[in-house]
């Protein structure tokens, strides 16, 4: 691809894709505000020569300044994964979400439309709020609620991915609109709040697993390198999206508990807790679009990709 800007390059998902990126001979520039990224991540390709890392918010003015550096650098491909993606994190920090789905997604579209390049919107399933529609395809709308708690993450993608096509219809800018379904694997934070991370931390230190509600609530969980291949797939290709990237393969909140504890072979308890406000009662991507259109499926099944993701913690390589 050539010179890829990659905002939220230290995050999750974003470090594994610099990985990806950087192995196949693009250049990359990572910004990020390390809010929720880690040092570890922005400078884990500190000695590569075709990598810099900008430490800045891409919500701030004079951003575009501060990732092209001296040398004016343009770009041939804007991937935005900028945004506090897990609960606690956009929770605890509700303006700054709204802002990094509005004025940060702007401000990367004006980059990518200033340089001709191409825009990749990491946008999330959280857009199909608590879906009425099983399992969800990119045609269905949602059923969002747009002044809950959880809203702040929903209607910031929402509006980002409302933007970038406007971008797209108003100044041709050539774009592509990802929707992730949930994401895990190695390096995601210890403290990062969602249920991979808080089981598998619980079980190894023999804590109760907590499910809030009563665990019938499904999820499909997606392991990060089936992920980022499917980024790179529409990043490559020819589809401007919404597309769902993800894993169909649907779990209950309470079989993966018992997963975990069974793989951690932990003398863990499972413990019910209040239902949180606005939890969708399902999650479950149609991948049709995906197979047809990119090629694209995930090949790590989940028994293989959570023994990795225990691995990684045990060996002191969660971060």
């Amino acid at each position: 691809m050539g010179v890829l800007l990659v905002a939220g390059g230290a995050g999750f998902i974003g470090s594994h894709l610099i990985d990806r990126l950087l192995a196949r001979h693009d250049s990359v520039v990572c910004v990020d505000d390390l809010s929720t990224g880690t040092v570890d991540h922005a400078h884990r390709h500190a000695d590569e020569p075709r990598y810099r890392f900008v430490q800045a918010n891409v919500c701030d003015t004079g951003v575009e300044a501060r990732v092209r550096g001296e040398s004016g650098e343009r770009f041939d491909a804007v991937l935005h994964l900028a945004s506090p993606a897990s609960p606690p994190a956009y929770l605890a920090r509700p303006i700054q979400t709204l802002e990094a789905g509005s004025r940060g997604t702007q401000h990367l579209l004006e980059i990518a439309r200033a340089d001709s390049a191409r825009f990749l919107l990491a946008s999330t399933s959280e857009v199909y709020g608590d879906p009425l529609v099983h399992p969800q395809v990119e045609t269905y709308h949602g059923n969002v609620d747009p002044i809950g708690q959880r809203s702040v993450y929903d209607e910031a993608k929402r509006f980002a991915e409302a933007l970038t096509m406007a971008y797209a219809r108003t100044h041709g800018l050539d774009v592509r609109i990802a929707r992730i379904f949930n994401t895990y694997g190695p390096r995601m934070r210890s403290d990062d709040g969602r249920v991979v991370t808080n089981f598998v931390y619980q079980a190894l230190a023999g804590e109760p697993l907590t499910i809030y509600g009563d665990g019938k609530q499904t999820r499909s969980f997606c392991y990060v390198d089936d992920e980022v291949t499917g980024l790179i797939a529409l990043l490559d290709g020819d589809v401007v999206g919404p597309i769902n990237i993800g894993n169909p393969h649907e779990v209950s909140v309470r079989q993966f508990a018992e997963l975990v504890i069974e793989m951690t072979a932990s003398a863990s308890t499972i413990e019910f807790l209040p239902a949180t406000a606005g939890d969708p009662s399902v999650r479950q991507p149609d991948i049709t679009l995906a197979r047809r259109m990119l090629g694209w499926e995930p090949e790590i099944e989940l028994r293989e990709g959570l023994r990795r993701t225990i691995d990684a913690y045990r060996a002191g390589r969660w971060a």
